[in-house]
Formats: structure tokens, C-alpha cells, sequence
């Protein structure tokens, strides 16, 4: 069991009934899944960068990438129905709470003049996604590999009922949200 997943039995899940008012530990919202997604603009004219996206994608995650395809033709951008144009991953379980550590303890830190990640990006449904801009934050990417600096999204899917119910248990997990300037 990873360090994550036991403070949100041990620490998150009590501290959220006593919050909300739960009567039982089963309808406390919990983190679902995670995706963390690549789009890929350049895999129109390039497809070899499908390749090194899915390869650096698999180090960051633990577990082998699935290539998105564009689902109709767009002629303004020379796009077909069927050509590559990004690459995700769906984390579950334990690899969800092993990335989301490295993440939140690892990766984020080690962003340039970070201070925290915006408290805004909640869907109305209880999901966060997060932009990351380089991919390079990942301990796993060796630098001097590296192609092309390239961005991804990490959406965060919880049970949560409502946004405020998600930003509560983001917040005790441990996700280091910039505090606004009211507060």
C-alpha cells in the first residue's frame, strides 16, 4: 500500500465525514482514476512523434499508453479521420496512487518558480484536470533524451457530488493548490 493511499484511509477519509457530515465511510468521496493525456499538433506532418510521446508516457506512468485518433477530418489543419494525433493513459488502483505521490511530491515542485496549481480547474462534477507544460518535471525523463518539450493534462476523477467536495479532498491528499489572494 503506498503512502498516499494510507493517509486517505488513516487521515482523509475521517476528516472528510467529520466535514461533510457522512454517516458512512463508504459515501465519502474517493479519487477514481487518473488520465493523463498528450496531445500531439506536430504527429500530423511527424507521425515518428506518436512513438517517442507513447515511450515517454510509459516511463512517466508505469504502464503501456493508448494512441488517440482523430475521430473526423479537419482540412484547415490537414487532419483525417483515423491519423494519430495524441497518446493517454487511464491509471487505477495502486499505479494511480504510486503516480499521483510522484506528482504531487516529486514532479510539481520541481516546476520553475511554482506556487501551487490553480484552485479553478474543477469540471462542476468534482474532477480537476491539471495543465503540466514540460514533461521533463518527471524524474523518470532523462533530459538529454528528450526530443521536443512536450505539455500534457492530468485529470484527476473523483466521486466526488460537487466541486467543493473534490477541492476538499485534493486538498488533504495533499495537492499543493495556490492560495488566492482573498484568503
Amino acid at each position: 500500500m503506498s503512502f498516499l493511499q494510507e493517509k486517505y484511509q488513516k487521515e482523509v477519509v475521517p476528516a472528510l465525514m467529520e466535514e461533510f457530515g457522512y454517516e458512512n465511510h463508504m459515501t465519502v468521496p474517493a479519487i477514481k482514476k487518473v488520465i493523463v493525456n498528450m496531445g500531439l499538433s506536430e504527429a500530423v506532418q511527424n507521425p515518428k512523434v506518436v512513438e517517442a510521446a507513447v515511450g515517454e508516457l510509459r516511463k512517466i506512468t508505469g504502464q503501456e499508453p493508448v494512441v488517440t485518433r482523430a475521430r473526423r477530418s479537419i482540412a484547415g489543419f490537414k487532419l483525417r479521420e483515423g491519423m494519430p494525433i495524441g497518446t493517454k493513459a487511464t491509471l487505477r488502483g495502486q499505479r494511480m496512487y504510486e503516480f499521483l505521490e510522484r506528482l504531487i511530491y516529486v514532479a510539481l515542485p520541481r516546476v520553475r518558480d511554482f506556487k501551487g496549481i490553480s484552485p479553478k480547474s474543477f469540471d462542476g462534477h468534482g474532477n480537476y484536470t491539471v495543465g503540466v507544460t514540460e514533461q521533463i518535471i518527471f524524474p523518470e525523463i532523462n533530459y538529454d533524451e528528450v526530443d521536443k518539450i512536450r505539455g500534457m493534462s492530468i485529470t484527476v476523477v473523483t466521486s466526488a457530488e460537487n466541486d467543493d467536495e473534490a477541492r476538499s479532498l485534493l486538498t488533504k491528499v495533499g495537492m499543493p493548490f495556490r492560495k488566492s489572494a482573498a484568503s
